[in-house]
């Protein structure tokens, strides 16, 4: 195999660019990374690009996040991964825990309130955009949509827990895809995803496999176990010391749990952490949520990095001892932790094995099963935030075992919805950028709350 010649400080560099770009999501955290790394850079080829999103996609957690850590690994050994991982991470926790200081000290300032208040309307069209996006790439066939609607049905109507869905969702897909299911087997999955094609063979990397990139039994073992104690011990410490009842020993153990379990995205992580941390935990409430996804959607970084801002909240209100910024600050990059640590693990142990993984057609449906069940879930997402958020009232109503909250309309947030109406015109029809109406919809939400305090 060729050297592909790039020093570890000048990779750094380019890591630290990608993270710094790395706004709107994975798909566009994504699209960054591979303008800079294959069409700029040319550090790998378009083909081994794909293999490792596949991978990262049949992962649960950031596929953005653990796609940096892939490659830079692939380009220099541990440390690489080691850098670009937690390069691709570091912008947005200092963005996040920023804004989270100024929400809970200077909340009720006239200013931030309005600031909220607009990304909001906005973030809610946004959800939206999410739901249509992925489904269009996903639903590809009658059997995947009706995967979503049943996904939407059990999670909106039954409140069927959501790992329950995506474990269903990807058995039925692997089955599907051993039987040799022509639905299955057409489903999930990326496709192109720049405008220029770099052959591997053109690379810096090559075609080969570098030597550290093959399996190797010993190795993944003994990294595993590194990062299995780096992410457990200190749960284990804070459950011996603290308790069970402790809401640090409830934030490393939620949103380890949250790391295991969640496949399919940022939105489907989004999801089931609005599931439990309003409606179970109560540590937030649907507003902050969405308060949350505001500061996530506007800074660098990948998008769950709104968990960080859940976990602050949650110690914010139950400091214990401490004062109670002290204690947030310390949930928050409790959460951060538990939350990334695990995605260094799944790819230093698998990656190694990507090219077995990618050759089984039955995992490719599985993975396929679970992106259409995913679109249910951003869906349910959608519906529960635009219940909360522009309604005052609702009322909860049972019907052939459904459980389900009916808004009552006359308590519309009236605001709110005008503001959100001229964000879905502005994405949908006249197809303006997701930072732009972002950006305009703080600046108006900021003019209405001054007009208001007037």
């Amino acid at each position: 195999m060729k050297d592909h010649g790039v020093p570890f400080s000048e990779a750094m560099k380019v890591w630290a660019r990608v993270a710094a770009l790395s706004f709107g999501g994975p798909a566009g955290q994504i699209a960054v990374m591979h303008r800079i790394i294959v069409e700029e850079k040319k550090w790998i080829g378009e083909q081994r690009f794909l293999q490792a999103l596949n991978y990262c996609t049949l992962l649960p957690g950031p596929e953005a996040q653990q796609l940096a850590i892939y490659i830079g690994w692939l380009m220099h050994k541990t440390k690489g991964g080691l850098f670009a991982g937690t390069l691709f991470v570091l912008p947005g926790l200092l963005a996040i825990m920023a804004l989270s200081w100024i929400y809970v000290l200077l909340g009720k300032v006239t200013i931030v309130q309005g600031l909220f208040f607009g990304l909001k309307a906005a973030v809610l069209v946004i959800v939206v955009e999410a739901v249509l996006r992925v489904g269009k790439r996903a639903l590809k066939n009658n059997t995947m949509r009706g995967l979503a609607v049943a996904a939407f049905i059990a999670l909106f109507l039954y409140d069927v827990p959501f790992p329950i869905v995506i474990l269903v969702a990807g058995l039925i897909g692997y089955v599907g895809g051993r039987a040799g299911s022509p639905a299955f087997l057409a489903g999930g999955g990326h496709g192109k995803v720049g405008d220029s094609q770099v052959a591997d063979a053109d690379s810096l990397l090559g075609e080969e496999t570098p030597a550290h990139a093959r399996p190797n039994v010993r190795w993944s073992l003994s990294i595993t176990a590194v990062f299995l104690a780096l992410w457990l011990v200190p749960i284990a410490a804070l459950y011996v010391g603290l308790g069970g009842d402790n809401v640090f020993t409830k934030i490393a153990i939620f949103f380890s749990q949250m790391a295991v379990v969640t496949f399919g995205g940022a939105y489907a992580v989004l999801a089931y952490v609005a599931q439990q941390a309003v409606d179970n935990y109560h540590w937030v409430t649907a507003g902050e949520m969405l308060d949350g996804l505001g500061m996530a959607e506007t800074t660098p970084g990948p998008l769950i990095m709104v968990t960080q801002f859940v976990g602050f909240l949650a110690a914010w209100r139950e400091p214990g001892a401490m004062s109670p910024l002290l204690a947030a600050t310390l949930g928050g990059l409790l959460t951060t932790w538990v939350t990334f640590v695990p995605c260094f693990l799944w790819i230093f142990f698998g990656a190694p094995f990507v090219e077995t993984l990618r050759a089984n057609k039955a995992l490719g449906a599985a993975l396929g099963a679970i992106t259409a069940a995913v679109v249910g879930v951003i869906l349910n997402l959608a519906v529960w935030f635009a219940l909360h958020v522009l309604f005052v009232e609702l009322v909860p109503v049972r019907w052939l075992g459904a459980a389900l909250d009916l808004p009552v309309l006359r308590s519309v947030d009236v605001p709110t919805l005008v503001l959100a109406t001229a964000a879905a015109v502005a994405i949908f029809r006249f197809k303006i950028g997701m930072l732009p109406v972002l950006l305009a919809s703080a600046l108006a939400g900021v003019l209405y709350a001054l007009v208001l305090s007037a």
